[in-house]
């Protein structure tokens, strides 16, 4: 019998108790250093196309990012590294938390200088599939001084500034915490995920 507690135990626990949490060092630098040079070159290709909201996809001022969706029968990979690490988290994630994820989506996300991503609940409208938010930092030496924290708002009216240090995992219940993406002086990168569980309908 396996005694040793899973390496993603202790975040199930601070989802249990909080509804949310920070990970140090999710990947290595190597792996994470992949990614955003993978992530910059696409953006230096055109390969990002701006940002949209909603089960429509609609434009808005609200988010000043490009993305670009990793798909998932096409990895680089440095994409397959990063998948095969959060489906690993989700499968733990279901096993102590009971939470039904059947699948994650994620994209790249590049915000340029001064862009940012007004205060926003990640649930889509008439949706519940998505149960867990995860956003992983892909920038090297950030200073608090560039700014560009993601603002998480907590249920007792505090909120908390999470800045995106390369190699950082930020994770949140989708249905909890509003949040927004504050400005930065630099660009920012990310990839945001989402842990999906089956709706009516769905083909999962």
């Amino acid at each position: 019998m396996n005694t040793h507690p899973s390496p993603f135990h202790d975040i199930a626990t601070a989802l249990t108790n909080e509804g949310w949490c920070v990970v140090a060092d999710f990947l290595s630098s190597a792996r994470t250093q992949a990614l955003a040079d993978e992530c910059r070159a696409m953006r230096a290709a055109h390969q990002l196309t701006p940002a949209r909201v909603g089960a429509l996809r609609t434009a808005t001022p609200l988010r000043g990012d490009s993305t670009h969706w990793f798909q998932a029968d096409a990895l680089s990979a440095p994409q397959q590294v990063f998948t095969d690490r959060i489906d690993a988290l989700r499968m733990v994630l279901n096993r102590e938390l009971m939470l039904g994820l059947v699948e994650c989506e994620s994209h790249y996300a590049v915000y340029p200088p001064g862009a940012g991503y007004s205060r926003h609940l990640d649930r889509l409208r008439d949706s519940d599939a998505r149960v867990v938010s995860a956003v992983f930092y892909l920038n090297e030496a950030w200073q608090t001084a560039d700014g560009g924290a993601l603002r998480l708002y907590l249920a007792d009216g505090s909120s908390r500034d999470v800045f995106p240090h390369a190699g950082t995992l930020l994770l949140f219940l989708s249905a909890q915490f509003e949040h927004e993406v504050l400005p930065a002086t630099r660009e920012r990168m990310s990839i945001a995920c989402w842990m999906r569980q089956r709706t009516p309908g769905s083909m999962f």
